[in-house]
């Protein structure tokens, strides 16, 4: 047998599954092929005792062969067998002897729980690892003492989370990746020479310094967890606060794990893990050196041809299935060679990975090797079950017992050389595109942290916080209007002007949403307004952004108007449709900015006298005004005035002292009387108030007087004037005061009605601005003008009503729309003299 490996046939199953197991307990020989059945063959009679049916795939088995049990993992749970149970060998009619089957029931149900992949027996406990959506667990249940079909407790469990990988997917393929459990027990003079399969005592310093100090002095078992996604977890049983902690990673599902003898010239023992694409990690205890230090862990990677199906180790030989051919690897030449590579250095270190020479024993055709539980005359022998369902027992040569080696032919060697550069090519590649999801990721991550920076930031300003309330939002809008004519047609355009102010750059993905509507409660009103949406990306600190939006005809408008100004941003650009869909709102980010109010002053056009007379005299007649004045004259009995004639005012009086301290009139401008009323019409129709302004050159006022003409063609007349208010007798003082009359004359109801309102809205802003005041006398003038505003409001509101109806057809007369304009007028005309700001 020299050089030479002797197979033995023992029986032949006549499948084919290469996710076939094998285990040996006692005389019997456990043989699992993936389904639903367990095959049980004695080694002392060489022939099948019986045939296990479960109610499912069998994932993994464990014989206890002190209670002479065997337990199966199954659909379901974890299954209990007494082996004495197994029934015999049934003799048929004709003499011969069949097979018997046995069909588990239910009742041999001792664990529930699903997605059990491994069992492993520690004692009188019953190890099984797990898998759930989200993690691997690791369960420890006490077995009980007097039946074995009794309560198993469960003592405790511990998680890893499951680590996902492009190139493994394990739970889409949990039956041909199987997860690996092993006991590692530490060393002394009470350790017994016989253990269970899978268990293994370790050199006491080595356990030492791989599980810690409180494992080593427990004497506690350690569970090694070999997972299809490479890593290499523990879990001590008996220390306090244990958890599963990961040792090392093969990055390849790992198909084995072991211990064995190190090196020839160190009797130390090591710890041995091996991938399915071969590489073999070595874990040995290495001193400090030279320089001193204490005992340290040493890693050793080799790597050997693959792919390996099933492996055993027996002393210092390693011997794996790559389903071609039956190999062996002399681990003491191994970590002779890694521990020169890992010299010096201190912990747990990797040494540099290499292709090893290993022997071939030209075996072919295994998919699950176990070592045989009797050697013949200190020789090795194998258990291992071909392709074709051929239970086989290998006896080794003599050569190999202590480590011979041999070469691969030169195809081996070739084909090891293709598998790591194809092992090469594929890290490259998913390194590549690990690195670009990486880059696209921290993009993203950059992106929306800009997003919740801009998001905090209009939120905080918005609802004060720790900016002052009154100060305007670092992003904020503010607008202009403007006439332009097309085809004798003029219309009102709005340049809405978006202002960064802030630190941060509102990059793509960003929309300025701006919607107009009219300042009116009417329900039709809502089908008035207006949506307009502007995407935008880039829009840098200091930068602005300015679009244009339509608001009216000069046949077809409606003052005042109020401009809603918005900023979305929408998340599916970043992470997706179908990722966005499921957040609130569809991943629609929406922050309110400032409303901007465009009145009567804005749209109002100054024109000269001279311009004022001839729009007076090419004014076409208005039957209904003529109408309305005639009736509101009657009404009043006055006489001696030409209805045709007749003009309608408003008026509000404003202290002078009031407007000297807020507005400040600049030195250029006179003193007396026209200065401050000058300064006030300048004011009323220049400033931008409500955060619009009127587009143009800006027309230099020298009288108190002022021409403008209003969208429906009607002029309209401006005067401010300063009234002693002694000498007229309506407020009795003991000091003089003056104040100044802003009247608004024109021969259009709506005209006045607006422009009295616009300029009531600029005075109460005006108001804000006045100095410090007693609080009473603040009280006092903020009330008088909300009051005053209030009913401007409601006059204006029956007015654009009464317009809006008749646009919409409702059928009201002429007669209506006159009464209606009446009462508004009377109304108007009875509280112009009411309001007195001082």
């Amino acid at each position: 047998m020299e050089g030479r490996c002797a197979v033995e046939t023992l029986t032949e199953f006549g499948f084919s599954s290469a996710s076939s197991s094998l285990k040996v307990g006692g005389d019997d020989m456990f043989l699992s092929t993936g389904s639903d059945e367990v095959y049980v063959f004695s080694d002392q009679s060489k022939e099948l005792k019986a045939i296990i049916l479960f109610p499912g795939p069998v994932r993994d088995l464990v014989v206890n062969e002190d209670k002479q049990t065997l337990h199966v993992a199954c659909c379901g749970g974890v299954y209990c067998i007494g082996l004495l149970s197994l029934p015999s060998r049934v003799q048929s009619s004709r003499g011969s002897s069949t097979v018997a089957h046995m069909k588990i029931s239910d009742e041999h149900l001792v664990i529930r729980e699903d997605g059990v992949l491994a069992l492993l027996l520690v004692n009188s406990v019953l190890v099984n690892l797990s898998l759930t959506k989200t993690s691997w667990l690791l369960t420890r249940y006490k077995i009980p003492g007097e039946s074995i079909f009794g309560s198993y407790e469960k003592l405790d469990s511990f998680k890893a989370p499951v680590v996902s990988d492009s190139g493994h997917h394990i739970t889409d393929k949990r039956s041909e990746k199987r997860p690996v459990l092993f006991c590692a027990r530490s060393a002394d003079a009470s350790s017994s020479s016989g253990l269970p399969s899978g268990h293994v005592y370790l050199e006491p310093a080595l356990f030492k310094v791989l599980f810690g100090i409180d494992a080593a002095l427990s004497k506690s078992p350690v569970i090694f967890c070999g997972l299809p996604d490479g890593r290499l977890c523990f879990a001590a049983q008996r220390v306090p606060g244990s958890r599963l902690r990961v040792l090392h990673s093969l990055e390849q599902p790992v198909a084995f794990v072991g211990a064995s003898p190190g090196a020839r010239t160190d009797p130390a023992e090591c710890l041995v893990a091996l991938g399915e694409q071969g590489k073999v990690v070595l874990v040995t205890s290495k001193k400090g050196g030279s320089e001193g230090g204490g005992v340290r862990a040493a890693f050793t990677e080799v790597c050997v041809p693959g792919p390996v199906l099933s492996a055993s180790l027996n002393k210092r030989c390693l011997y794996y299935s790559t389903g071609s051919d039956l190999l062996v690897l002399d681990l003491s030449l191994a970590s002779t060679g890694g521990s020169e590579a890992a010299k010096g250095e201190v912990g747990p270190q990797k040494s540099p990975a290499g292709s090893r020479d290993v022997t071939s024993l030209n075996v072919c055709r295994l998919v699950a090797l176990a070592k045989h539980a009797r050697d013949s005359d200190g020789g090795v022998q194998l258990l291992g079950l071909s392709r074709r369902g051929q239970l086989q027992r290998i006896t080794l040569p003599v050569g190999l017992r202590d480590g011979g080696r041999s070469r691969l032919p030169s195809s081996h060697v070739g084909r090891s050389i293709r598998d790591i550069l194809s092992a090469i090519g594929d890290v490259y590649e998913r390194s590549s595109v690990l690195k670009a999801s990486i880059k696209s990721q921290n993009q993203t991550l950059k992106h929306l942290n800009q997003v919740l920076n801009i998001s905090f930031l209009l939120k905080t300003e918005g609802h004060g916080g720790t900016v002052d309330p009154v100060q305007e939002k670092s992003i904020r809008c503010h607008a202009t209007t403007s006439w332009s004519s097309l085809l004798q047609e003029d219309s009102l355009n709005l340049k809405c002007i978006l202002d960064n102010g802030s630190s941060y750059v509102l990059e793509e993905g960003w929309t300025l949403n701006i919607t107009t509507f009219p300042t009116c409660d009417s329900s039709e009103v809502e089908s008035c307004s207006k949506h307009y949406s502007f995407p935008f990306h880039n829009l840098h600190p200091g930068e602005k952004l300015e679009i244009f939006v339509p608001l009216a005809t000069a046949g077809d408008f409606s003052v005042p108007c109020s401009v809603s100004c918005s900023l979305t941003f929408s998340l599916s650009g970043l992470l997706g449709e179908e990722a966005a869909a499921e957040l609130p709102d569809g991943g629609l980010v929406s922050l309110p900015l400032n409303a901007l109010m465009v009145d009567w002053l804005h749209v109002t056009r100054v024109v000269s006298p001279a311009q004022a007379k001839r729009n007076a005299r090419s004014q076409p007649y208005d039957v209904s005004a003529q109408d309305t004045v005639r009736a509101f004259l009657k009404s009043r009995r006055s006489v001696g005035r030409n209805a045709g004639n007749e003009r309608h005012s408003a008026s509000v009086k404003v202290s002078s002292k009031l407007l000297r301290d807020t507005l400040k009139p600049s030195e250029g401008s006179a003193e007396g009387p026209k200065g401050i009323c000058v300064s006030l019409l300048d004011w009323l129709l220049h400033e931008g108030h409500g955060g619009v302004k009127t587009q143009g050159d800006k027309v230099a006022l020298t009288s108190s007087v002022v021409h403008a003409q209003v969208p429906n063609g009607h002029g309209i007349k401006l005067t401010a004037k300063e009234v002693d208010m002694a000498e007229d007798g309506a407020v009795e003082q003991e000091e003089p005061l003056v104040v100044v009359e802003v009247r608004v004359e024109s021969s259009s109801l709506a005209a006045v009605c607006g422009m009295h309102h616009a300029v009531l809205q600029r005075l109460q802003n005006l108001l804000l601005r006045a100095p410090e005041t007693p609080s009473s006398t603040i009280k006092l003038r903020s009330l008088h003008v909300r009051e005053a505003l209030q009913r401007a409001e409601k006059l204006l509101r029956q007015m654009q009503q009464s317009r809006i109806s008749c646009s919409f057809g409702e059928g009201l007369s002429v007669a209506k729309v006159t009464s209606c304009l009446l009462n508004v007028y009377e109304e108007l005309r009875q509280n112009e003299n009411s309001l007195l700001i001082i």
